[in-house]
């Protein structure tokens, strides 16, 4: 089919409606679970993705996501081949890269001796050996920390780019994207991209150009089409911080389903892989972005093709389940939907997400299958997120325009056991006094409504600074802090021979103190279970 496109201001061009079609070469690839993540091998023939909740997955449905393999028989994909026990785990594996010899496979997380991946911890690299592959080795990133139950991102051909999706310190929202870059062997802090391409919502699944000049990523956070959609942008300089305004691929991507790993493919002929959920069963297909005119994919994003090119939308498996639209008496509300998962094993559980704002609250209970629930739109809101057994958590939600229909939330949870460190982000105090803002009571009686909950549990709190002007004034300052949070908690009924605490000022940081963003990080106080 044959598509206009109409400028947006002088970087990209934007496609109009596409309609998916069947193409049988894909007919054996997707399955009834959930197809994520697809990477293609430099030469075209293998193509490996993710599959989760397969029951043949080494942990069986309740696994997030195991590697599987394909290879390309002529005139279609061949049926998917488990990727092995050496690549995969109970927890979620992917595929984040794969080196310009083909060589290597890049893996989301680190690999222990038992079997299991150690969460948040980056990358690993895997060596072909003859047919198969060896056993992840672990490689060490500075300061990498992820708290998100999502793993994305992509490592360059070359192996020195690495750029991902994380929650972690310092975030703009949920889930921000950071690079990471590889210098005389060592990699670097991960870098946040910024404010231009990250909102306070979720920004997921980035890719990158083969001149690591043009990202593509999906958004939750900017009235795209549906839940997640696909964008691009330029990188304007060698900072990693400076990008163009992030353009919407259009509806020959974005469906009102969630689009997400948008990855251009080897070949120069101006193709990329996706996932999507358009006409799913509420999982996500493997789809194909394709245009008839060529383009050198290291120069040309796809968002800026000439205005005489065909774009064809080809979706892997048809499927006739079709999402309801929302009723119209409720045009003004956005349906927020999501799941609440275990931090440690990435399983959901069941929970209680309450959305606090101007009007009634309104409350959903998260299943194995997750939440959605509608909530009255342009409103701010503070979502608390409980389930027993669990730490409970507070985030913020902004919803400022009637044109966001939907709004895909995930949220993970800390179990209760000792050893579990809570950073009490919404806790903040006046610049270098020590005196609490009255924003951090929300958070703080969350602390004390787990205390109270758990009678037997005894805590220690630890108050952090950066490391800017004198150790022993900021030594001081940090257990200033850490005793007025002891004093709050006190003074809501909590026996003070629970609590303990102490300043560290800033000998422990989790950031380097270069710039400002990660001094943030380093600005803390948290507490720490001691006994339960």
């Amino acid at each position: 089919m044959r598509l206009l496109f109409i400028p947006a201001l002088v970087l990209a061009c934007e496609l109009l409606a596409a309609q998916p079609s069947p193409d049988n070469s894909f007919q054996l690839v997707n399955s009834p679970y959930d197809e994520q993540n697809p990477t293609i091998s430099p030469d075209g023939r293998t193509l490996f993705f993710t599959i989760g909740n397969h029951p043949d997955n080494i942990g069986g449905k309740k696994d997030p996501g195991d590697i599987w393999i394909s290879q390309w028989t002529g005139n279609q994909w061949s049926a998917p081949v488990h990727g092995g026990r050496l690549l995969n785990d109970r927890a979620y594996n992917a595929v984040a890269g794969i080196s310009a010899d083909g060589e290597q496979l890049f893996l989301h997380g680190h690999y222990d001796p038992s079997g299991n991946t150690a969460r948040s911890q980056g990358i690993s690299i895997a060596t072909r050996e003859g047919d198969t592959w060896s056993r992840p080795v672990n490689v060490s990133i500075t300061y990498f920390q992820n708290k998100s139950s999502m793993s994305c991102g992509t490592v360059s051909p070359d192996g020195s780019v690495f750029v991902f999706s994380a929650e972690t310190y310092g975030t703009h929202g949920v889930d921000d994207l950071y690079v990471s870059l590889k210098t005389n062997g060592k990699w670097s802090e991960p870098k946040n991209l910024g404010p231009v391409i990250n909102t306070q919502f979720q920004e997921l699944s980035p890719s990158i150009s083969a001149d690591l000049k043009t990202l593509y990523f999906s958004s939750n956070g900017r009235k795209g089409n549906g839940s997640f959609d696909v964008y691009s942008a330029t990188r304007l300089d060698d900072t990693w911080t400076n990008w163009s305004a992030p353009v919407n691929l259009g509806p020959g991507v974005n469906s009102e389903g969630r689009e997400l790993y948008f990855k251009l493919t080897p070949e120069d002929d101006g193709t990329a892989m996706f996932t999507s959920t358009h006409n799913s069963n509420g999982y996500g297909n493997l789809m194909l972005y394709r245009t008839s005119n060529p383009v050198k994919k290291d120069t040309v994003p796809l968002a800026s093709l000439p205005e005489d090119t065909t774009v064809t939308l080809v979706e892997m498996k048809p499927d006739t389940a079709t999402a309801a639209p929302l009723p119209d008496n409720l045009d003004k509300s956005v349906k927020v939907y999501g799941k609440v998962t275990n931090s440690k094993t990435g399983e959901p559980i069941q929970a209680t997400i309450a959305f606090a704002g101007p009007a009634l609250p309104v409350t959903a209970t998260s299943s194995a299958e997750g939440y959605n629930i509608l909530v009255p739109a342009a409103q701010q809101y503070n979502v608390t997120i409980e389930a027993q057994g669990f730490i409970s958590t507070m985030e913020n939600l902004d919803i400022n325009a009637y044109e966001m229909r939907e709004l895909e939330m995930n949220f993970t949870l800390q179990p209760v056991e000792i050893g579990t460190t809570v950073n009490l982000k919404n806790v903040l105090f006046a610049q270098t006094k020590s005196d609490i803002l009255p924003e951090s009571y929300r958070e703080l009686d969350l602390v004390v409504t787990f205390l109270q909950s758990n009678p037997n549990v005894r805590i220690e709190l630890a108050g952090h600074t950066d490391n800017r002007g004198i150790h022993t004034d900021n030594i001081k300052l940090s257990q200033q802090r850490v005793n007025k949070v002891k004093e709050y908690l006190v003074s809501k009924g909590v026996d003070p021979k629970r609590i303990s605490g102490k300043g560290y000022g800033g000998t422990k940081p989790i950031a380097s103190n270069d710039t400002e963003q990660s001094r943030k990080m380093n600005r803390r106080v948290e507490f720490t279970i001691k006994k339960f």
